[in-house]
């Protein structure tokens, strides 16, 4: 299973979660997952929320300001 394939299924599993949990969770690097988001992004199936969103987690343990989250959004059209 490609990284990238393990990058979609993480996400419509979770919905929304930052980059430092994908990148922790898929053991990759942030740099390499922010190039297959980016992807992601122009193709329709995740899009990158605003500044200060939360990951709808509960934890509460992150500054909002300070953590990229990015959203599951379809497979795109």
């Amino acid at each position: 299973m490609t990284i990238l394939t393990r990058l979609n299924d993480y996400l419509r599993a979770h919905r929304r979660a930052s980059v430092f949990d994908m990148a922790s969770s898929l053991d990759a690097s942030v740099d390499a997952l922010v190039a297959m988001l980016a992807t992601l992004e122009r193709k329709g199936r995740v899009r990158r929320l605003p500044q200060g969103s939360t990951c709808s987690g509960s934890c509460c343990k992150c500054n909002p300001d300070a953590v990229v989250i990015y959203e599951w959004v379809g497979d795109g059209p």
